[in-house]
């Protein structure tokens, strides 16, 4: 059995993706099962009531030697604890290449397109297969999610395209209006404890010859009011992981959703300096504004990155 999963604090496309992954790989031949890697976000939940799919068991460890296929992700850090000691027989991802290593010939597939989802619908397409509806939905769900319903930078052609492919066929006539109900479940923060805030959508990235390790997370909101009226303790619960964790510097990217805009939350005089270098963005407030960079992946962390590099 194959055990398919994506990220770490896992998004809709993380979870949605290994739904219909381990679901195409069983059409194919290969006997594979679903798993997540932490709790489902409220818009992800949201998508899978909808659909009428059960949320897919936790993972937490595996037997050495035992057969993962990775979606939406290919870095350790990002995985399953003890990732190299598994055999990885199939990655399907839109990032950039991490520290993967296997064991043994994988089948690979990675393009930069915008969602995992986008890449698997066309791997349904090459191996003749029909998109059942049920996956349509979760496809379609997770391509809105990633891109924003197209405003994120990391948008491509095919990623609309795929939309319009996938929504009939999941009996969605309103795209934006769904898109619009999604954005309202994420948003819909309550009283979510604000370490639990800060874990929803982070990632821990290495950067600088010296192996800098920085956690970035990213709120995605149609409600910023709300995120910002808890700023002072989501501040403290940044500054709780960087010493916990060890980690040279955390950032939490409040992501405006209907204005495309990116207020970044800035811990200390660490973040402080590296966000100005990098960025040009001065902090006021423990508050970075760092404009139109909506997309973590493509704007974010590739300026950290030349940031880091430049300094030797």
């Amino acid at each position: 059995m194959t055990a398919v999963f994506g990220h770490l604090n896992p998004d809709t496309d993380a979870i949605t993706s290994a739904l219909v992954y381990a679901r195409l790989l069983s059409r194919q031949g290969v006997t594979a099962t679903a798993y997540r890697l932490g709790e489902p976000n409220n818009e992800t939940r949201f998508v899978l009531v909808q659909a009428g799919q059960e949320v897919p068991p936790l993972l937490t460890d595996l037997p050495a030697g035992s057969e993962v296929a990775l979606v939406d992700h290919n870095e350790s850090a990002q995985s399953l604890p003890g990732l190299a000691e598994l055999s990885v027989t199939h990655v399907v991802d839109h990032h950039k290449l991490g520290d993967l290593t296997t064991s043994q010939p994988a089948t690979l597939r990675f393009e930069p397109l915008g969602c995992t989802a986008t890449l698997l619908l066309k791997l349904h397409r090459e191996a003749g297969l029909t998109v059942e509806p049920l996956d349509a939905r979760l496809m379609l769900s997770a391509i809105l999610s990633d891109t924003l319903e197209f405003r994120s930078p990391t948008t491509t052609a095919q990623d609309r395209e795929a939309v319009a492919f996938l929504a009939p066929i999941a009996g969605i006539d309103d795209v934006t209006g769904y898109a619009m109900q999604m954005f309202a479940a994420k948003s819909d923060l309550g009283d979510t404890p604000a370490d639990q805030l800060l874990q929803m959508d982070y990632k821990v990235f290495p950067f600088g010859a010296d192996g800098q390790r920085w956690g970035l997370g990213v709120i995605e909101t149609t409600n910023p009011g709300y995120v910002f009226g808890r700023q002072p303790e989501l501040l403290e619960a940044m500054r709780r992981e960087k010493e916990a964790s060890g980690l040279t510097g955390v950032l939490l990217s409040v992501v405006d959703i209907l204005n495309e805009t990116n207020r970044t939350l800035v811990p200390s005089g660490t973040e402080a300096q590296v966000v100005q270098a990098a960025f040009g963005a001065p902090t006021a407030d423990d508050v970075a504004d760092l404009g139109a960079r909506i997309s973590r992946k493509k704007q974010v962390v590739p300026t950290l990155e030349a940031h880091f590099a430049a300094q030797g």
